[in-house]
């Protein structure tokens, strides 16, 4: 673990340092474009922060090719090369569409050639666990295919939820955690080692966007732009791809009979056929229902708009950090649930929690207005639009300043209040009028 730590350290380091002097070139280049209809921030701001997640990734790498309990990755397993080649060629055609805007087909076509070097460098899906039927072997066609499928998929959808402040970095560290865990009990817990690279790739997915969020939290200073999104799509797509299709459910040996019998009863065990998309289902289905409502208005599929699912929690009357916070909470409380029935199945608990907890997500949705107020002894750490209002400060008389004395007439001795501010009204008028008093 501590191999694991030290790596995700330095990955979000070298991004955090590395994302200023990288605003700073956005700017000189001229990668701030001008602000669209479908944009909800009101000032230009730089984009270009895949950068910096790149380099970050870099960084994360080359320390885990160098410590002893990770080296081993590289040496039994060609998926880290695959990786930093599909991840290279994605994070360049991002940095080109940051500048220039490139058309969507060629965005698309690059997407489909980056998940093809990987499958061509051995990162693919191998065979699939099928509840009721068994394990399916796939052959070279279909996991192709099946792979290509998913990457292309899972970069869109995180491209398609970078609207707000932190959105996309936040969703997708809330997701590669989830991973993370996961693919770290199959390790260390069953001693699988094709759960290696899934592992490492997750760990150095968190650092990098740990160390972009400080700099993209509302309101952001820099945009990952889709050299960041793209990017860290074909990551989190990446480890879905290596845990679930090259982890055999074959070698947990958990129980005992048939293929049939075993895989349907090992089904919360190896749950990385379902883990990968529960973890992105938020992404997912903004990116089914964008594509539904174009299509729909007779649009293309790639046009842009503003339906998305946070786009909306901003017209309902949410505020932004309530909006990003909220699309947090659905996403970790899918993904970590689902962890969390993989773990124990068999405890209704996990249920009601879940449960529980939509509820409450449900009532935080709806209710945009309410404004939680944070106890007495933790309000030095709340923002302070959560902090108890105390009593209102008595008002000050301010004395009238002169400028505001305007046109003041004297009032005679034996002329009361009400008279003398008629007159001065009427006096008031005829200046205004230009007529002599």
């Amino acid at each position: 673990m501590r191999d694991y730590l030290l790596t995700l350290c330095v990955t979000a380091a070298v991004t955090y340092l590395l994302t200023g002097p990288v605003r700073k070139f956005a700017i000189a280049t001229g990668a701030m474009p001008e602000i669209r209809a479908r944009d909800v921030h009101r000032e230009p701001t730089p984009r270009l922060g895949g950068i910096a997640m790149f380099f970050g990734l870099c960084a994360g790498l080359l320390v885990a090719a160098h410590l002893q309990n990770l080296s081993s990755v590289f040496e039994l397993s060609n998926e880290p090369r695959a990786l930093l080649s599909g991840a290279a060629l994605i994070w360049l055609i991002g940095v080109l569409d940051d500048k220039f805007e490139l058309d969507a087909l060629i965005k698309l076509g690059a997407q489909m050639i980056s998940a093809g070097v990987m499958v061509a460098q051995g990162l693919t899906i191998l065979w699939l666990p099928i509840p009721g039927v068994g394990v399916v072997s796939l052959t070279p066609g279909q996991g192709t295919l099946l792979t290509v499928a998913l990457v292309v998929l899972t970069i869109n959808a995180v491209n398609f939820v970078d609207g707000l402040d932190g959105l996309a970095a936040g969703m997708v560290c809330i997701a590669a955690t989830a991973f993370f865990l996961y693919g770290y009990r199959l390790w260390y817990g069953y001693t699988i080692e094709a759960a290696a690279p899934a592992t490492l790739f997750t760990a150095i997915l968190m650092g990098m966007c740990l160390g972009f969020l400080p700099h993209n939290m509302h309101p952001a200073r820099i945009f990952m732009g889709d050299s960041g999104s793209m990017l860290i799509g074909l990551i989190l797509a990446a480890s879905a791809i290596s845990i679930t299709g090259q982890v055999d459910p074959d070698v947990l040996k958990l129980f005992e009979g048939s293929t049939r019998e075993a895989t349907h009863a090992a089904l919360p065990v190896f749950i990385p056929l379902v883990l990968p998309l529960t973890i992105i289902a938020i992404p997912m289905a903004d990116l089914l229902l964008a594509i539904v409502r174009r299509t729909w208005k007779g649009q293309s599929p790639f046009a842009a708009d503003r339906g998305h699912l946070h786009h909306r929690l901003l017209e309902i009357g949410h505020s932004h950090s309530r909006a990003v916070l909220i699309m947090y909470f659905w996403s970790a409380l899918i993904a970590f649930g689902t962890l969390a029935y993989s773990v124990h199945s068999t405890s209704m608990w996990i249920v009601l929690g879940v449960v529980a907890l939509s509820a409450i997500g449900l009532v935080l949705l709806l209710m945009p207005r309410f404004t939680p107020r944070a106890p007495r002894w933790a309000e030095s750490v709340v923002p302070p639009r959560y902090r108890r209002r105390g009593p209102a400060p008595a008002a000050e008389t301010v004395p009238e300043p002169a400028a505001a004395e305007e046109e003041r007439v004297p009032v005679p001795a034996g002329i009361n209040g009400a008279t003398a501010i008629g007159n001065r009204a009427r006096f008031t008028d005829r200046r205004k009028a230009g007529t002599p008093s």
